[in-house]
């Protein structure tokens, strides 16, 4: 196997998984914002630390149920796309072909983020078709290059 640190596919998937999990980790921590803004937490104990003067609620308030599903839209679609691009480097996909896939498949996340939290439609669901379509073709061509290297048993 070539070393990883000068292979152009890889290059590109770190690049954008790191922009993915940064989109993540935006996500999270915004979520605790709008819980803090709506002062409402999950828990008794965040009352007096946390964040002082909200209240202990079992259903959470609009804002922050949109910030939680925009998140959880994320996760569910980033990690298999993660785990997609990993093999699509091992398997020796090019350096063009990384940009298109993972460069599309980024903006596109992004985009329904955006999308998402300011309840812009019908480009949220327009950038998350985009990505899923992405996700699908990136699926394919890790299939192409699989079996185009010959299986050994032993």
């Amino acid at each position: 196997m070539s070393d990883l640190s000068t292979n152009p596919a890889f290059t590109v998937y770190t690049l954008c998984s790191s922009l993915l999990i940064l989109n993540l980790l935006g996500l999270w921590a915004y979520s605790g914002a709008v819980r803090g803004k709506e002062k409402s937490v999950p828990n008794p104990e965040d009352v007096t630390t946390v964040s002082k003067g909200s209240t202990v609620s079992e259903v959470n308030p609009p804002g922050v149920a949109r910030v939680l599903r925009a998140h959880g839209n994320a996760m569910a679609n980033s990690i298999p796309f993660l785990f997609l691009g990993l093999l699509f480097v091992l398997q020796g996909g090019s350096g063009t072909e990384a940009w298109v896939f993972f460069g599309l498949f980024t903006l596109f996340r992004w985009a329904h983020t955006l999308t998402y939290l300011n309840e812009v439609q019908p480009w949220r669901t327009v950038s998350f078709a985009l990505g899923l379509l992405t996700s699908l073709g990136l699926l394919i061509r890790v299939l192409i290059l699989t079996f185009a290297h010959p299986v050994v048993l032993y």
